[in-house]
């Protein structure tokens, strides 16, 4: 169990590195939480990041309010403190755009879309650990890409330039493959659209892994503000992933 997770950790920071030599000509403040964060992260890994892995759930990038500012994917503030218990230091990105600051574990604001997920996790597994002993959750691609505007745009990554795109999914999708690989999961779950299609590329027809998606949580998903646990619920009941007696 241990040499899974540290093979994890170890591709996990090639990756880090791999990110950070790819250039992007969007007007955009570019965070990679893998490099100011990784002490979060790595600590993620560590603590629940391991093999068997019945089901892995992966997300499209970070959130400006969860990992971005926890290092956690989906990193939810409370969710990071209170289900997963985890404290380490985080630092800062190279420039910071002013209204999108690192605030680490001192942030206020709740990113919905990680509440939701793990919310959902915390009910139905109840602990952390028994949620490890069953799934485990990443990002496709670990970079946050927030426009120069007052607003701070978020521009997900299938928005960039089709060359930088194509560099940026080269990368991710061979580290993705690596984490299938290394954890041997018998269901791929993308949390939305992209990280479904990023999936089903990825897992190149094998016909051992089932690959399927769940709604994303985000608030912008209309059909996500109404009933959200219900619906990925059923679709966790449906594929056999959980049972009806266990929810």
């Amino acid at each position: 169990m241990q040499d899974t997770t540290n093979a994890v950790i170890k591709r996990t920071k090639l990756f880090a590195k791999q990110v950070e030599t790819l250039r992007f000509s969007c007007d955009c403040y570019i965070y990679n939480p893998l490099d100011y964060a990784w002490l979060m992260h790595e600590a993620y890994l560590q603590s629940y990041v391991k093999k068997p892995v019945k089901t892995l759930l992966v997300g499209m990038n970070p959130g400006p309010f969860g990992m971005a500012q926890t290092g956690v994917p989906f990193g939810e503030i409370n969710a990071v403190k209170e289900f997963l218990k985890l404290s380490q230091p985080i630092g800062k990105p190279l420039a910071e755009h002013p209204a999108r600051p690192i605030l680490g574990l001192e942030t206020k604001r709740s990113e919905v879309s990680g509440k939701r997920l793990w919310s959902l996790m915390q009910a139905h597994y109840r602990t952390a650990e028994a949620f490890s002993q069953e799934m485990a959750i990443f990002n496709y691609c670990p970079l946050v890409f927030m426009q120069r505007t007052k607003t701070a745009k978020n521009m997900t990554p299938d928005k960039l330039a089709k060359g930088e795109r194509l560099a940026l999914q080269t990368i991710c999708d061979a580290y993705l493959g690596d984490i299938i690989t290394i954890l041997e999961p018998t269901f791929l779950i993308g949390v939305g659209v992209y990280a479904y299609q990023m999936l089903e590329k990825v897992n190149n027809g094998n016909s051992e892994r089932r690959v399927a998606s769940i709604l994303h949580p985000s608030p912008g998903n209309p059909q996500a503000n109404k009933g959200w646990d219900e619906k990925a619920g059923a679709v966790f009941r449906d594929l056999g992933i959980w049972s009806e007696t266990e929810f």
